[in-house]
């Protein structure tokens, strides 16, 4: 007898989620997710309600990966990575759930030295402003 696992749901509440915040239709973002390498729409605004209300699906091919990408304004790894999750049932190597800092790290990879380097200025400054501040609360 095998035990039951719980089926996982990351892609579809990444896609839920950021629709939701957003603010656009299914129908919307299957009409703005266009593959970036073919120009082509590889599904049906069926597909994602479908993917939302938790009924079975197949994975996405690569070519929906890019598309939601572009749809949802998140980077394609993030993308991907909610989909290896859900279909898969890999782990990111992100440390982090909180999706915000998961698409930070994966914008990281798509910046420059330079601009590494002055988003660590960045946290750095931050990081000593919330010190000082921790040290100024009596």
């Amino acid at each position: 007898m095998h035990a039951m696992t719980e089926q996982r749901t990351d892609f579809a509440d990444l896609v839920r989620q950021r629709r939701a915040e957003l603010n656009i239709s299914v129908r919307r973002l299957a009409e703005q997710s266009v593959d970036p390498e073919t120009g082509e729409h590889p599904f049906k605004f069926g597909w994602i309600s479908k993917l939302e209300r938790g009924e079975s699906t197949d994975a996405p091919s690569e070519a929906t990966l890019r598309a939601l990408h572009v749809g949802l304004s998140l980077p394609l790894r993030v993308v991907q990575e909610a989909a290896a999750a859900q279909y898969l049932g890999m782990q990111s190597f992100i440390w982090s759930q909180d999706r915000t800092t998961r698409v930070l790290a994966a914008r990281i990879e798509e910046m420059s030295d330079e601009e590494r380097r002055q988003l660590a200025d960045i946290a750095e400054t931050f990081a000593r402003r919330r010190t000082q501040s921790d040290g100024n609360s009596d």
